[in-house]
């Protein structure tokens, strides 16, 4: 038994265009498109809200329905943990994790704090009194950088004040008209600020320095810092697909991440790329899930 679409494919994201996962999903629209991988449309659609959470009533529209995806993130998991969702992945149809994506933190251009380390200082001694922005829930793995940071510093990681916002776009206007006083956010949101001279980057979570306009940025590890974190980004599908539905979707997400358009796309957006397909993300989900459950409670961010 075998499953091709029968009408044009959807792709959804919970944030407006231009934003983390609109980036994902025009990305990989065009890498299934570029290879003809499916014989049909495909259209992105963007949904914006609730914490990109408004895209998961949208899919519960078409139970079975093989033909709309929606891009999804660890953030599904966290909320799930935090109680701000009742559900988790495992109510609808993993698919696919796609590629990392690290996380900057990023300040006006002429706000006082001008650097990683005096980012540092200012969380050791007065860590309430800054505001964070993040994107899209607390504590999600943005939340969980800063908490690393400011514990490592030795400072209250609950005297954080912190404002999530429904994208990472969103943040970064905030941060930009003089709201909150830093965002931690995907480094590929920051770029259209960092090339107008807006917002300086103080630091990334990557293992090693990302390329232009990053490259003079250090990483938390290099002060030491144990905060090599990501944020990934995959697709799910609707509830009680079937496999041959799902084989399907192996197969065109597998050869879509091969693709020359795929690969030029993690270069741009600073992504690193990781293919995991629906079974395997089926068992990283399991583990990440204690994971991110011991990490949420050892940051104090649970209970």
């Amino acid at each position: 038994m075998t499953w091709r679409p029968e009408r044009p494919l959807e792709i959804v994201a919970g944030t407006q265009r231009g934003a983390g996962l609109d980036r994902t999903a025009r990305a990989l629209a065009q890498a299934i498109e570029s290879r003809g991988l499916a014989e049909v449309p495909v259209n992105v659609i963007n949904m914006p809200g609730d914490a990109s959470r408004r895209i998961w009533s949208y899919l519960d529209r078409f139970p079975g329905d093989a033909h709309v995806l929606v891009v999804t993130s660890p953030n599904v998991t966290t909320d799930f943990l935090t109680g701000q969702a009742p559900f988790d992945h495992d109510v609808y149809t993993p698919l696919a994790m796609l590629h990392n994506e690290y996380i900057a933190f990023v300040a006006r251009a002429d706000a006082p704090i001008g650097s990683s380390r005096e980012l540092m200082d200012l969380l050791a001694r007065a860590p309430g009194s800054i505001t964070v922005a993040i994107a899209t829930s607390v504590g999600n793995p943005n939340h969980i950088a800063l908490a690393r940071v400011t514990r490592h510093v030795g400072g209250d990681v609950k005297a954080l004040t912190v404002r999530a916002f429904d994208s990472a776009r969103n943040a970064i206007a905030d941060v930009v008209a003089g709201g909150c006083d830093i965002a931690a956010i995907s480094a590929t949101s920051a770029l259209p600020e960092l090339a107008d001279g807006s917002l300086r980057a103080l630091a990334v979570t990557s293992p090693e320095r990302l390329a232009s306009p990053f490259e003079d940025t250090p990483t938390w590890v290099e002060h030491g810092v144990d905060c090599v974190i990501n944020a990934w980004r995959g697709v799910d599908g609707a509830r009680g697909l079937n496999p041959a539905q799902i084989a399907f979707w192996d197969s065109v997400l597998a050869r879509a991440t091969a693709a020359d358009t795929w690969q030029d796309a993690i270069a741009q957006h600073h992504w690193s790329a990781l293919y995991r397909n629906s079974r395997d993300l089926a068992a990283y989900l399991k583990r990440e899930r204690e994971e991110m459950r011991a990490m949420l409670v050892e940051l104090g961010l649970l209970p």
